[in-house]
């Protein structure tokens, strides 16, 4: 039997990584989530910041690691200089200051168009989810083991949850190019 339930899970967790890479955008305020996607090659292995350090933002234009081992300042500090971030880190011992700067009117202007093509490969993933769904439910028609009635109405279901997601992701891009915007 077709279970519309597994596909609507999968296009959550779609969404839940397409926020989750948004989150890590830099805009022009300190954001702990900006350092999530960075990964320090630490113990033979790469680690997340947040599992070797506390992090906090003192001040919206600041975010403070405090490394828990001295070893691994130089390699933070590397990991952060080489990722995409576009950030200067400043150490004082154990300490690591990251100054956030303002967003140039070109810089807003390529987190628009990164922004808008994260956007696009969700919507795309969303929607090869759905095909997946479709091609069980033709298998599932073939095979006798649904009707050609019940075909139609889990299409429908399937193409709701699809428009649903499709939408959520056009408000959740809107509403980041807007904050991206706002000085």
């Amino acid at each position: 039997m077709f279970n519309e339930k597994t596909y609507r899970q999968k296009m959550d967790k779609t969404y839940d990584v397409f926020i989750k890479e948004l989150s890590s955008l830099r805009t022009g305020r300190a954001n702990a989530n900006m350092l999530d996607l960075v990964k320090v090659d630490v113990y033979g292995q790469k680690i997340s910041i947040n599992q070797l350090a506390s992090i906090t933002t003192p001040e919206s234009r600041t975010i403070n690691i405090q490394v828990w081992d001295l070893n691994n300042v130089t390699l933070i500090d590397a990991a952060i200089k080489k990722s995409a971030l576009g950030l200067n880190p400043q150490i004082d011992g154990q300490l690591i200051r990251l100054p956030i700067p303002d967003l140039s009117e070109e810089r807003r202007n390529e987190m628009k168009k990164l922004i808008k093509s994260m956007g696009e490969k969700c919507k795309v993933s969303i929607r090869n989810i759905r095909r997946e769904a479709n091609d069980e439910l033709k298998k599932l028609l073939k095979s006798k083991n649904i009707s050609e009635d019940d075909e139609k109405k889990f299409e429908k279901i399937i193409q709701n949850i699809t428009d649903q997601h499709i939408k959520q992701i056009d408000e959740k891009v809107i509403s980041k190019e807007n904050e991206i915007m706002t000085i």
